[in-house]
């Protein structure tokens, strides 16, 4: 699976997309109050990612099990203690009401996330690299 994102980002204007194997469509994600950058910031939706990434999942170990589910909450947090440094204590919470035994639902949150794999990504140390750059000068 490739996936890709991009943002661009110009005075009143933002505009995010994202792509998973060639299937791309438009996040609506408003410009900030001063009209540059975006209205969220990175680590809300690095929270988001994790907080998706586990919904998802849930939903599909509960169709390899045969567990019919009703709905699945996922919040997810973290502390930054200061710009530029990483996240600390990032944790996240799930509710999960399906037809099924309190073990079986719970056995399957477990088990979602030991495969999640955003949480897998951000529990491993990745690199991550500046792969270019390109400076334009404004006429």
């Amino acid at each position: 699976m490739r996936i890709h994102s991009s943002v661009r980002s110009s005075i009143n204007h933002h505009e995010a997309v994202v792509c998973t194997n060639g299937q791309s469509h438009g996040l609506e994600i408003p410009p900030n109050a001063e009209g540059r950058g975006s209205s969220v910031n990175g680590g809300e939706l690095l929270l988001l990612a994790l907080a998706t990434c586990y919904c998802n999942d849930v939903y599909r170990e509960a169709a390899r099990r045969a567990i019919p589910i009703e709905a699945v909450e996922v919040t997810a947090e973290a502390e930054f203690a200061a710009e530029g440094q990483a996240a600390s204590s990032v944790s996240y919470r799930a509710r999960v009401t399906a037809n099924a035994s309190e073990a079986a639902i719970v056995e399957l949150l477990q088990y979602t996330d030991r495969v999640a794999e955003i949480q897998n990504t951000v529990r491993a140390p990745v690199p991550v690299s500046l792969a270019s750059i390109e400076a334009v000068v404004a006429p």
